[in-house]
């Protein structure tokens, strides 16, 4: 277990973790990138802009200075939005202790590298640092109303993985380990996308019956393209594959599903995103997953839809349509 930690990030999941370690007896500090945002949140002693309602343990230490934050952290966590992290990290770079563990709880991937959150870290930072990333269905809402929830800490290195397991396990919080780091990347990253397109079944009024065919389809579609990049197959019905693409799915408090719901109710992406609070990670991953699929040779038909529509390529009932127009195949 780790006794000192530094959160990157003031966001949503930053303050969950925040909340999580502090639980634990764990010193912790949040940094944030603009400082007088974070010093809105240490006056109001809450996250006013993202888990507005929800009062910060006395023990959560705020720094938005770069050269203090890290001091004397065991451990440091990546929140910040998977477009924002090379930059973040970037800033950061000359405070980050050398070989620190960072464990990642980003969900994306780098448009135009491609790169998942770990690797965009491991090539922002250089450096002899270990990479972990805590995922799955973990409603930053629920968390904080200390709803039981799970996730999955994942590192090639399993020292790591269970060290992280120890550090955020509370009694309403259950961690599970996993060595596939890659597998539980892409699946964190694809289920936003696989998201957009159940909101915009939602928006329409398409039906239960269409979800249940986009969920599982959906899956299909990642865990294809998880395998051809090297991926465990078995990941991919794990509590970061099924389980956090579920709950993804079906959650009215999600940002992906909530963002295509509007899209099915007629508004354009730009309108959607505009009245949609947060970063709307799965619209800068679509791009990616089709341009990886393209790469790898994977056929990813919803995800390519659902970048049409983004597109303004073609409206939600088109992209329906040709969706289940495709030739007839086994199963």
């Amino acid at each position: 277990m780790f006794r000192q930690v530094t959160i990157i990030g003031d966001g949503a999941m930053g303050t969950v973790c925040g909340m999580l370690l502090c639980r634990n007896g764990i010193r912790t500090t949040m940094w944030g990138y603009n400082a007088a945002q974070l010093a809105q949140f240490e006056q109001a002693r809450e996250n006013s802009r993202f888990l507005p309602g929800y009062r910060f343990p006395d023990s959560l230490h705020l720094d938005s200075n770069d050269s203090t934050a890290m001091r004397g952290a065991k451990l440091l966590v990546s929140a910040v939005p998977c477009q924002f992290v090379r930059t973040v990290w970037q800033r950061l770079k000359p405070f980050v202790p050398s070989g620190i563990p960072i464990v990642s709880v980003t969900k994306g991937l780098e448009n135009g590298t491609l790169f998942r959150p770990s690797e965009i870290l491991a090539d922002a930072l250089s450096g002899n640092h270990h990479y972990a990333a805590l995922s799955g269905p973990t409603i930053a809402d629920e968390l904080m109303r200390e709803l039981p929830a799970t996730a999955t800490a994942a590192s090639e290195d399993l020292l790591l993985a269970e060290a992280v397991q120890k550090t955020f396990s509370t009694p309403f919080f259950r961690v599970y380990t996993n060595s596939d780091l890659k597998g539980v990347e892409l699946a964190g990253a694809m289920k936003n996308v696989i998201a957009i397109a159940a909101g915009c079944i939602d928006g329409i009024g398409a039906g239960d019956n269409a979800k249940a065919a986009l969920i599982t389809r959906g899956l299909a579609e990642i865990k294809r393209l998880g395998v051809a990049l090297g991926a465990r197959e078995s990941t991919f019905a794990g509590l970061s594959g099924l389980g956090d693409l579920v709950t993804t799915c079906i959650s009215p408090k999600g940002r992906n599903r909530t963002f295509g719901e509007r899209i099915g109710r007629g508004m354009s992406a730009a309108e959607a995103l505009a009245q949609t609070a947060g970063v709307v990670e799965g619209v800068s991953t679509c791009r990616s997953v089709v341009d990886l699929a393209i790469k790898v040779g994977v056929e990813m038909p919803i995800s390519e839809a659902i970048l049409a529509v983004l597109s303004d390529k073609m409206d939600v009932r088109e992209a329906i349509a040709a969706l289940m127009s495709r030739s007839l195949k086994a199963e």
